[in-house]
């Protein structure tokens, strides 16, 4: 299965596009966002669980990224509601669950094989956040190239204020101008290399998630 494997292209997807698909695992869907493979791919998503939903232990070869959009998503470990950013290094594994239902977004087969950061950060502590050029940032998890954290941008402002080697953008809170669209919650943007300066919050800002620089390097085959 390949969904949006083209790196080099612009991607966006606004919520009204969103087809829910069921996974394996009943009680489980999935909004696939990119995709290159069958049920072991390399891919991101949107993953809704369903109340009392579950996994089967299992592992992560090429590692799993996962904020918490809403509801309460678990583990053996902890219980992690909205607002937690989770990472999973490359051969990590667990036993996801749900018990009350939530919405996750999921990046699978994405990490360098010597990145091995676990990390377990609660982006609702205001300890977490600082300002940085006249915007809210909350640093989540940065290796090499890539850099993630989430944005609070102030109404009409520029998300990049220069060029960017790359990019991937989830919003979270209000809504962003992409390239053609209006993108409002869960809407998702992806952006290859270049200078995006009309990509903007819309008039009440935008709370954004922020990848940049990870498809630089070949992907899937692909620079």
């Amino acid at each position: 299965m390949r969904i949006h494997d083209d790196f080099s292209c612009t991607v966006e997807v606004v919520p009204d596009e969103h087809v829910w698909v069921p996974s394996p695992q009943p009680g489980v869907s999935r909004m696939m966002l990119d995709r290159m493979g069958a049920e072991h791919a390399r891919a991101t998503s949107l993953v809704r669980y369903e109340p009392g939903a579950s996994f089967a232990a299992h592992s992560h070869p090429g590692g799993e990224e996962i904020l918490v959009l809403d509801g309460t998503f678990s583990d053996e470990s902890a219980d992690y509601p909205a607002g937690w950013y989770l990472r999973n290094p490359a051969g990590s594994a667990h036993q996801p669950h749900s018990a009350t239902g939530a919405l996750i977004f999921v990046k699978l087969w994405q990490m360098d094989a010597d990145d091995a950061a676990c990390v377990r950060l609660d982006t609702r502590v205001p300890a977490n956040w600082h300002l940085q050029h006249g915007r809210k940032v909350c640093e989540l998890h940065a290796h090499g190239r890539e850099q993630v954290r989430l944005i609070r941008v102030p109404a009409g402002a520029a998300l990049f204020a220069e060029a960017i080697p790359s990019a991937e953008v989830l919003v979270l809170s209000g809504a962003i101008q992409g390239l053609r669209r209006t993108l409002g919650p869960t809407g998702w943007l992806r952006l290859p290399q270049g200078h995006y300066p009309t990509v903007c919050a819309g008039e009440q800002g935008a709370t954004v998630w922020v990848k940049t620089g990870h498809l630089t390097r070949e992907v899937g085959g692909r620079a």
